[in-house]
């Protein structure tokens, strides 16, 4: 019996890019990614385009003026964008869809105000979340 693929998965509609490791994760992001990646990523995890630019510490208008100078992202934005991408797909393939993951990322820790999205405004801060999903993967509680 065939597996349908879901078109608006993020591991399909991001399938050209290599987030098996963290070298093609750099290397990836040394060339600089095209804005346009960021555009298909906002509107695949449901996320308004300002919030996730501050997620990568831009704003929305110098990803604006990217897209309108046809200028790829500077590696270091790329790797924070690469890792946020990779952590949706892992969220999404733990969670069973984005809805169910977003709820999970805005929800606070127990005793704590803290959320896991609050993590993912630095690359390792994505790291520390990408490590907690495996942990809850393996069955251990956070």
């Amino acid at each position: 019996m065939a597996v349908a693929i879901n078109k608006d998965s993020i591991k399909y509609r991001f399938k050209n890019l290599d987030f098996l490791n963290k070298h093609a994760i750099f290397t990836a992001a040394k060339k600089g990614l095209n804005v346009k990646i960021f555009y298909d990523f906002a509107a695949t995890i449901k996320m308004n385009e300002k919030d996730l630019a501050s997620l990568i510490n831009l704003s929305a208008r110098t990803i604006s003026n990217y897209k309108l100078k046809n200028k790829p992202f500077e590696p270091s934005y790329s790797e924070h964008l690469l890792k946020l991408i990779a952590l949706y797909e892992k969220g999404e393939e733990v969670f069973g869809n984005i809805d169910e993951f977003n709820y999970w990322l805005n929800k606070p820790y127990w005793n704590s105000k803290e959320r896991p999205m609050d993590w993912l405004i630095t690359p390792g801060g994505v790291d520390l979340v990408i490590e907690e999903i495996d942990q809850l993967q393996q069955g251990y509680p956070i």
